[in-house]
């Protein structure tokens, strides 16, 4: 999984996945030449590999020996890490096309993971118990429409998105958006606490946190639910209650397409030429999890923009590890946490492969970019929970 070696990287965790599937166990060797992975030799993995152009080498039994030696070194950054089985994958996204595209259906379907759509009858139903792994689509849920009013309410997308997410919240026994998107937000935290894996991307990110850290408070203005807000709502808002977050101001305005003081991407102040993030090192074999979320062939990736682009670090909880960041602009782009027995991670940006993707773009073909670091770390977070879980060193 080296930069020199592998012709498609993201095909490559999808062959992973496949092994997993049929119940063979993989090694992931961690800071192994890019974060190599370790399958048993058999002719079907050899023709997979063929047939989805993922690149391989057969390796002797004394040569397997010598490099999980090396791996074993005391001395070597390195570990190796047993993935025991394929998770289960849902995506929260709605039913039928959106405006925009999703990075996290685009790469599954591109490395050929299967996974399964639920939205919020199947949340609030408890079906989240049936899977292993959660992605948040690109998704509001304060209830305030993705924050479009300015620039989209008059266009027909817009009107439908809202009569149909308000005909969805009435069906379900809410009076409004905000009322539902709140429960749905609840029970996504439940799972992550219970013991799930939850990723999410872009708006879907800030917006969960503040629906939770609003909980009991009306901070949507008439345009989204008919009435007022609340007076005093930022006095109301309880920072106990994030995953992530603290101290975050919501933006008040309709009008303002962006969520709170979380966001920086109204505070960047970088060309697109030299927007790249860092990835951190972590010690492989006492950090094993954080050294899996940022396993990549390069420790620099090219950042890109979304409603939701990155995070103040200053309005991140100590408890939550940055993985990625601009130092340049002070801003983290990739962070992981612990809830409860589970684990999240929040990435910064909509595609990292479209720089500023707007309403209505085409999507990213990514037979373009097979070998893309940014969409690499959104794999990393789909075999994540396929490792077996090790007693903490500390």
């Amino acid at each position: 999984m080296d930069a020199d070696s592998q012709q498609n990287h993201l095909k490559a965790y999808g062959i992973t996945y496949w092994t997993l599937s049929k119940d063979l166990k993989v090694k992931w060797l961690l800071n192994y030449r890019g974060g190599s992975f370790l399958l048993p030799d058999t002719e079907n993995i050899r023709k997979e590999c063929t047939i989805r152009g993922v690149s391989y080498e057969v390796l002797s039994a004394a040569k397997t020996e010598e490099i999980l030696a090396e791996i074993s070194s005391p001395s070597k950054n390195m570990e190796a890490v047993v993935l025991e089985k394929a998770p289960k994958i849902a995506v929260y996204s709605p039913k039928g096309n959106q405006p925009w595209d999703d990075a996290v259906t685009m790469v599954l379907t591109f490395a050929e993971i299967p996974y399964e759509t639920v939205y919020d009858k199947e949340v609030l139903e408890d079906n989240l118990i049936l899977y292993d792994w959660l992605h948040l689509h690109h998704e509001d849920f304060t209830g305030q429409y993705g924050k479009f009013y300015n620039t989209y309410r008059a266009t027909p997308w817009y009107i439908k998105e809202k009569a149909q997410a308000e005909k969805l919240a009435n069906e379900l026994g809410y009076q409004k958006v905000s009322e539902e998107k709140l429960a749905v937000a609840l029970k996504i935290r439940d799972y992550v606490v219970g013991g799930g894996f939850m990723f999410a991307m872009c708006s879907a990110t800030d917006s969960f946190e503040i629906a939770l850290a609003a909980e009991g408070v009306d901070i949507c203005e008439p345009m989204f639910d008919g009435d007022p807000s609340e007076p005093g709502y930022q006095s109301k808002i309880d920072y106990n209650k994030t995953f992530a977050f603290k101290n975050f101001t919501l933006e008040r305005s309709p009008n303002v397409y962006e969520f709170s003081s979380i966001d920086m991407t109204r505070k960047r102040r970088i060309p697109k030429t030299t927007d790249y993030f860092t990835l951190m090192d972590f010690s492989a074999k006492w950090d094993p999890i954080p050294t899996m979320l940022c396993q990549n062939h390069t420790a620099l990736v090219k950042g890109f923009m979304g409603q939701t682009t990155a995070y103040d670090p200053d309005e991140i909880k100590s408890n939550v590890l940055v993985l990625g960041e601009n130092r340049t602009n002070n801003e983290a782009r990739y962070i992981h946490g612990i809830k409860g027995k589970g684990f999240f991670t929040f990435y910064g940006g909509h595609d990292p492969e479209d720089y500023q993707h707007r309403v209505g773009d085409p999507k990213t073909e990514l037979e373009l970019h097979p070998n893309s670091p940014g969409y690499r770390l959104i794999l990393n977070n789909v075999l994540f929970p396929a490792a077996k879980k090790k007693k903490q060193k500390t």
